[in-house]
């Protein structure tokens, strides 16, 4: 749920996206249904191409091939240029138990991957008339202290611009149904305490961040009458195509052959299976002790599952006008907020990236407890790469710039500070 165990260069890119408008007003930001002038006139001309080290066998395939035989990388990458598959390579055992190895059509677990999703169930809310950025907590939802219910809008929650603080959720509790984790969250959200003004505080992060998100799940399920999960399910993975897509319970996990276990690095080098050992947790830090199998189903903030292919699908799905219409699918990529460099910008639930100042790269990342996952949209062009782990110790900051180089044919700008 968390990505901050990545640094450098993949910190920047992966983190969240806030607000700068006000709610309802994209910026400036990718254009990303419709394809632009200049690459539509590429593409009619027959001048565009496919740089070399993007195809099998280039600098990309090699570099990833390389940690695999290293076994620092297990997963997927997959590589698509205007909705055709480049490059799509598989590695690693996806359940080393079972003997079933990684291949294109295994779910892994995107941890903060996954919160575009709950952008996109609000804002087919919106496009519906059955809500608006501009609505306040309260408006939809009863429970919460009386300036969180009056100041906060669902503008604020999805750009994790709240002003929330709350408790640190219990990592090692063991939850044992979709019911149990519902009524956790209700209580844990309304544990929340306004610490800032709303607007002026990025906080996408910190616990304050994740009940944000998770009170803006709980706005679709008061105004759609369902659970998260399954407005999700129908509205977004059903209409997109992403038949390997869901959020899918522990129980689900231990049994389907299709979705990749989550192996996590211990303090003394070796990996243990997520799901197969719920009283283990991860290494690193900022998530020390969290296992995403003892929640039972992921939330909005983390761990839904997706497939290399579906993720394709997304993407193109919100670029065709199948998920969200133009407007709103405008809205949920324009740039909100400044992000941490002079070419970094903050939409809804995920960032936005300006390439060598040439093009815009949008999508999210994160990692957690066992897994890693990054998937990238370059609408200027027509490119998707994905990149997912079910180990957490990847260097998915150093492959993302392998990606980035590739598909972009050129060196892409160092971190500033990376």
């Amino acid at each position: 749920m968390d990505s901050n165990a990545v640094g450098g260069i993949g910190r920047r890119r992966l983190l969240g996206w806030g607000g700068l408008a006000a709610a309802g007003v994209a910026a400036a930001g990718a254009q990303l249904v419709g394809a632009p002038p200049a690459a539509a006139a590429a593409e009619r001309s027959g001048t565009d191409r496919i740089p070399p080290d993007a195809r099998p066998g280039g600098a990309y395939d090699r570099y990833v091939a390389g940690l695999a035989a290293e076994d620092r990388f297990s997963g997927v990458v997959l590589l698509s240029y205007q909705g055709r598959t480049v490059l799509s390579r598989s590695y690693g055992m996806a359940d080393r138990e079972r003997g079933i190895r990684n291949h294109e059509d295994v779910a892994v677990n995107l941890s903060s991957a996954s919160q575009p999703f709950l952008a996109v169930a609000v804002l087919r809310l919106m496009q519906e008339g059955e809500l608006a950025l501009s609505d306040t907590v309260g408006t939809h939802l009863t429970g919460f202290a009386a300036d969180i219910a009056e100041r906060v809008t669902v503008h604020h929650l999805l750009t994790s611009t709240s002003g929330l603080d709350a408790p640190m959720p219990d990592w090692e509790r063991v939850f044992h149904s979709r019911e149990e984790v519902r009524e956790y969250h209700e209580q844990w959200t309304r544990q929340a305490t306004l610490v800032v003004a709303p607007g002026s505080d990025d906080q996408g992060h910190t616990a304050g961040g994740g009940a944000g998100l998770a009170i803006a799940a709980q706005i679709v399920e008061a105004v759609t009458g369902t659970t998260y999960w399954d407005y999700v399910h129908e509205h977004v993975f059903g209409r997109a195509g992403m038949t390997g897509s869901a959020y899918y319970t522990r129980t689900q996990w231990l049994t389907d052959e299709h979705i990749a276990h989550s192996y996590m690095r211990q303090a003394d080098g070796s990996r243990v299976d997520a799901v197969r050992n719920l009283d283990k947790g991860s290494v690193n830090p900022p998530i020390a002790g969290r296992n995403p199998a003892r929640a039972f189903i992921g939330n909005a903030s983390g761990d839904g599952f997706a497939t290399a292919p579906d993720l394709v699908r997304f993407a193109h799905a919100l670029r065709d006008g199948t998920l969200l219409d133009r407007p709103f699918a405008e809205l949920l990529t324009g740039a909100k907020l400044p992000g941490s460099t002079r070419t970094s910008f903050r939409a809804y639930t995920g960032p936005l990236h300006l390439v060598n100042g040439r093009q815009w790269e949008f999508g999210r990342g994160g990692s957690t407890a066992g897994s890693a996952a990054n998937w990238s949209v370059y609408p200027d062009t027509g490119w998707v790469g994905v990149v997912l782990s079910n180990y957490d110790d990847i260097p998915l900051p150093e492959i993302l710039q392998q990606q980035e180089q590739a598909i972009t044919g050129q060196a892409v700008e160092p971190p500033v500070g990376g």
